[in-house]
């Protein structure tokens, strides 16, 4: 089965049940402070799974591009992916375990469907503690579908649990779904989760059912939701009996254009076959990222920063199989041509994916050269050491200051008869990355974002924000991305200059006229055509269902969006502008904060 056909079947089966296709989402999500990128399914619905009604009913299906970056450095493996797509449906008050757990069993079993024998499916539950019983409910669903009881398995929170997001909120167990690959079991003890390989997790259901409160209790919600992932490249190379994601058939035309690059084959050679994956991997996540609709650039700074290094990476591996000079442009294209049909967005993407990938290969070749030069100049002291040893500050200064990778320092250093301290390196970058971790590490499991009180004045400042620099400045700014944490928001928008200390000026004073005024704010759900012709803003070219929400501001503001907003203006308080810069080239960046303001609800 192909990657095209399980994604088709999958919607194809969810709709037949009553689901209403929607449309996936960017890869940049708007004002979610926990991450960089999309990092699951369900991320883009987080209003809707909080409570907010959604425009095309309480049944949805669709397919999402993510991207996970915590295990970058286990990329290169036969499994862990950076881009990824995931196959989700949702019952937003709807259906709950019982419903959810039978359209799980007919999909995988089915003959018209995915007719995986059902021996070959184990499942995990919830074991129950602190307060939560265990989850004999599901279990005897997936009994009542015909799993014996020896094949369910009962796993602690760790496991089999998500959320809440935050201290308090929705949260609940979910049941995950394995595929028994047909390896021998590892010991007596094996079982689904096991690190051995045997079991390989395919879909997993959550039951969003209790609020958790600030003492600790856990209260049945009156409105109970689901939300379930399935991996698709996992699936397809499960379903093919594959021993990697790596031989699936959207990778295999990747790989075979990296091999007539480098003049090496797969297969053969194991250092090798880990620098293909690598390069296959990486590419086709820098071509996703600069093929979204909200497409961020390379830079050192959040999504930018992590794409630049997918793409360095991916250079550097290049090199070590003999690919000489800039040459991603060519599996870029390969990705681009497997995926258009699905990811419309690509169309008209090409120019821009791979001047951009250019750009940044010329920058890192530069780079490299750099720091073998440093290298040189270190040289003869290094020799001097009698223990032949390169200190690991030299290594990580090396890594920091000039981008050079560890790896090519302990290449060079063999050449020389020498060996990298690598203990020392290691504490280096891990005092490096305490000290400026950001949000690229965070693994989004349940997907809610902050929807706190502050965090929802902020989000309605950022849509007046918006309004105020399309007056300001003209008509020509847009927004390019956004990020909410409960201390500022941040917001890039497209200006070709910096701002006037006069233009920032007026952009803050007619934010505040606004709040000033207490405009209303309003929800209407519609057509996406009409919310076109009613004037609504939104990033047209974005992916959108038949049906959207517009929020308004007054008379001052109208934008198609998923919440969460405040009743009124005079909530949320006074604003200020903190800073204003450049983010990349053509985008500005504002920093602002808000004090003050009417509680939410008075």
């Amino acid at each position: 089965m192909t990657v095209d056909e399980l994604r088709s079947k999958y919607i194809a089966f969810f709709k037949s049940k009553g689901h209403a296709e929607i449309s996936g989402q960017s890869l940049i999500p708007d004002n979610d402070p926990t991450v960089l990128f999309t990092t699951a399914g369900m991320q883009p619905l987080v209003p809707y799974l909080s409570g907010q009604n959604h425009p095309e009913g309480t049944r949805l299906t669709d397919y999402q591009k993510c991207v996970r970056t915590g295990d970058i450095d286990s990329v290169g493996d036969p499994s862990h992916l950076t881009f990824f797509e995931m196959l989700g449906n949702w019952s937003l008050g709807d259906y709950f375990k019982k419903e959810s757990i039978a359209f799980s069993w007919e999909f995988l079993t089915g003959k018209e469907w995915l007719a995986i024998p059902p021996e070959k499916i184990s499942v995990t539950v919830f074991a129950g503690e602190e307060g939560v019983p265990r989850d004999e409910e599901a279990a005897s669903i997936w009994e009542s579908c015909g799993i014996p009881r020896e094949r369910i398995f009962y796993l602690p929170r760790s496991d089999n649990w998500w959320g809440p997001a935050g201290l308090t909120g929705p949260c609940g167990p979910d049941t995950e779904i394995f595929y028994d690959t047909g390896k021998e079991a590892c010991a007596s003890h094996c079982r689904p989760g096991c690190p051995c390989g045997k079991y390989v997790e395919i879909w997993n259901n959550v039951f969003m059912q209790y609020n958790k409160t600030a003492d600790g209790t856990f209260e049945p919600l009156s409105r109970k939701c689901v939300d379930t992932g399935m991996g698709a490249e996992r699936t397809v190379a499960m379903l093919g009996g594959m021993k990697s994601v790596y031989e699936i058939d959207v990778f295999v035309p990747i790989i075979r254009c990296i091999e007539s690059l480098s003049g090496k084959k797969y297969g053969e050679n194991e250092d090798v076959d880990i620098s293909i994956r690598i390069i296959s991997d990486h590419v086709r996540t820098a071509t996703f990222i600069l093929g979204d609709q909200k497409a961020v650039t390379p830079s050192n700074v959040g999504a930018g920063y992590i794409l630049r290094r997918v793409i360095r990476r991916a250079v550097r591996h290049g090199r070590k199989i003999g690919i000489e000079g800039a040459f991603l442009a060519k599996p870029a294209d390969v990705v681009i041509g497997e995926y258009v049909k699905a990811y419309p967005e690509f169309e008209g993407k090409k120019d821009f994916i791979f001047e951009q990938l250019g750009a940044e290969e010329d920058k890192f070749l530069a780079t490299l050269k750099k720091g073998e030069a440093e290298f040189e100049k270190l040289l003869p002291n290094l020799l001097k050491n009698p223990q032949k040893t390169i200190p690991g500050r030299v290594a990580f200064r090396l890594y920091d200051t000039f981008g050079f990778p560890i790896e090519l320092t302990e290449e060079l250093g063999r050449e020389h008869g020498m060996t990298v301290d690598i203990d020392s390196f290691r504490e280096a970058e891990k005092k490096h990355q305490e000290e400026s971790r950001t949000l690229s590490a965070g693994a989004f499991k349940s997907g809610l974002g902050d929807h706190s009180e502050i965090s929802t004045k902020y989000h309605t400042a950022t849509h007046l924000l918006h309004e105020a620099l399309k007056r300001v400045l003209g008509p020509e700014v847009a927004q390019k991305g956004s990020n909410i944490t409960p201390e500022r928001l941040r917001f890039d928008f497209s200006f070709s200059r910096a701002l006037t200390k006069e233009e920032v000026q007026k952009v803050e004073d007619l934010v505040n006229e606004q709040i000033a005024r207490d405009l209303p704010v309003s929800v209407e759900e519609m057509s996406l055509d009409d919310a076109k012709d009613t004037g609504a803003r939104a990033l047209f070219g974005d992916k959108y269902g038949e049906r959207v929400t517009v929020y308004s501001i007054g008379d001052f503001s109208k934008e198609v969006c998923a919440g969460p907003h405040v009743e009124h203006t005079a909530q949320i308080g006074q604003f200020k502008i903190t800073k204003e810069q450049s983010s990349s080239a053509g985008v500005r960046r504002i920093r602002a904060v808000i004090s003050g303001g009417l509680p939410l609800g008075a």
